[in-house]
């Protein structure tokens, strides 16, 4: 006999709005890995290693353009 339990979550808006925030950064983050991967492969023949493309992401964090990428980052509470 199998068991399974079933939840249902019921986010306020700003829980809704951060939750939608996270996910879009995830996809831009993915796609834009993606993008990169493909390309050094078809020019160079090499596959960008997970840390490559961490210290990357660790940069494009700190550009100017996409402040938006460390915002879903910061928990709503400070840690002890």
């Amino acid at each position: 006999m199998h068991k399974a339990f079933r939840f249902r979550i019921y986010p306020d808006r700003e829980q809704q709005t951060l939750i939608n925030q996270t996910l879009g950064c995830s996809r831009f983050v993915y796609n834009r890995f993606l993008a990169l991967r493909t390309q050094v492969y078809e020019n160079e023949r090499k596959t960008l290693t997970y840390k490559a493309c961490s210290r990357k992401l660790t940069l494009l964090k700190r550009e100017s353009g996409f402040d938006w990428l460390r915002k879903v980052d910061v928990p709503p509470f400070k840690a002890r």
